[in-house]
């Protein structure tokens, strides 16, 4: 199917609302000055986050950040106005417009695709990024050539610290996600050590995995690297690349810069996209690594004869906490059912064919 890619998306017929483009940013001035050199191009992918994606295009178009910049923002068919927001607010940003949800990774290879930066800095549609902290990034990786990917430290809207970067995902640690493991309290240590036992937020480090909500590498990396595998829809990309990249380079954690991020919006918007995508992506990842068949089978099994078990528990839990008064907790329950139950009915296939 034809998509449209266009750097001026934007002939509506409407007046660009006025703005103040630093000095070094590119993107719409890059028409009038394309000599100029491009050091980070911004690969946003974006699926209905309309106003979360207007914050972020403003903090990086509407203040400093010292880098030749490109941003471009891959919109995945949104119905709530997203991409007329882009077209019509950010007419220096390359839109990209997909007929259809083509899923994260896909997305993101056409932006990458497309880019023209030394540098590609994939970047979440609900992420905050502060004045210079481009700059920041691009000098790191300047002055360490040898780096593959370095990720900056994430902290949500209230100023809690979120978990950067975390281990690699065995079996064993995705087996205590299951309710059938949680109840027992058995593989928590390993549970526990894969999601934030080893997480220092303080100290710069090479780590094995860096969240995929902000991540920056040379572009000639990233496509050595392989890209974004395109098996992963949404969930486990981010593991994956880490993995790909930590092969031949360190990935670097990097707690001088730092980013906000939402965090899981799109997925609880989407839930009954995103949880049974998130699911799958784990077992292509166990997959990838060389997982034993017998651990496989064994954890494809736990997972599907737990997921019942798991909708019986959420649904006694959403009786009570309606009945107890506790609506916004009842309307987490009842978005985690419908995961549930989307992935039962329509990811279970995918799951053991994954």
């Amino acid at each position: 199917m034809r998509q449209e890619v266009t750097n001026k998306d934007v002939a509506r017929g409407t007046e660009p609302r006025k703005r103040r483009v630093p000095v070094r940013s590119l993107g719409w001035a890059q028409a009038y000055a394309p000599s100029t050199p491009i050091d980070v191009t911004v690969c946003i992918v974006n699926w209905n986050c309309r106003d979360l994606l207007r914050d972020c295009l403003s903090s990086l178009l509407e203040q400093p950040q010292d880098v030749g910049l490109e941003v471009i923002v891959v919109d995945n068919a949104s119905t709530d106005g997203a991409a007329e927001m882009v077209a019509d607010e950010f007419p220096e940003v390359i839109l990209i417009r997909n007929p259809d949800n083509r899923g994260f990774s896909a997305a993101n290879n056409q932006a990458a695709q497309r880019s023209q930066g030394r540098y590609l800095f994939f970047l979440n549609n609900d992420t905050v990024v502060p004045p210079k902290a481009l700059a920041r990034l691009v000098d790191f990786a300047d002055a360490h050539p040898d780096v593959g990917m370095v990720g900056p430290r994430l902290r949500d809207p209230s100023g809690h610290l979120q978990i950067s970067y975390r281990q690699s995902p065995s079996v064993w640690a995705l087996l205590h996600r299951t309710q059938l493991f949680r109840w027992t309290g058995l593989l928590r240590r390993a549970y526990r050590q894969y999601r934030r036992q080893s997480f220092d937020p303080a100290t710069q480090r090479n780590v094995a995995v860096l969240m995929g909500a902000a991540v920056m590498l040379r572009r000639s990396v990233f496509f050595e690297c392989g890209r974004w595998d395109e098996r992963y829809t949404f969930g486990g990309e981010d593991i994956d690349l880490s993995h790909r990249v930590n092969r031949t380079r360190p990935v670097v954690y990097m707690p001088g810069v730092e980013i906000v991020h939402h965090g899981r919006v799109s997925s609880r918007l989407n839930v009954a996209y995103s949880e049974p995508n998130v699911t799958i992506g784990y077992a292509t990842f166990l997959r990838s690594i060389g997982t034993k068949p017998s651990h496989l089978f064994f954890y494809k099994l736990i997972v599907t004869c737990d997921t019942p078990l798991h909708l019986m528990v959420k649904s006694v839990q959403l009786t009570w906490r309606r009945l107890s008064g506790q609506h916004r907790k009842a309307e987490k329950t009842a978005l985690a059912l419908r995961g549930l139950w989307s992935f039962l009915r329509s990811g279970l296939r995918r799951f053991w064919k994954a």
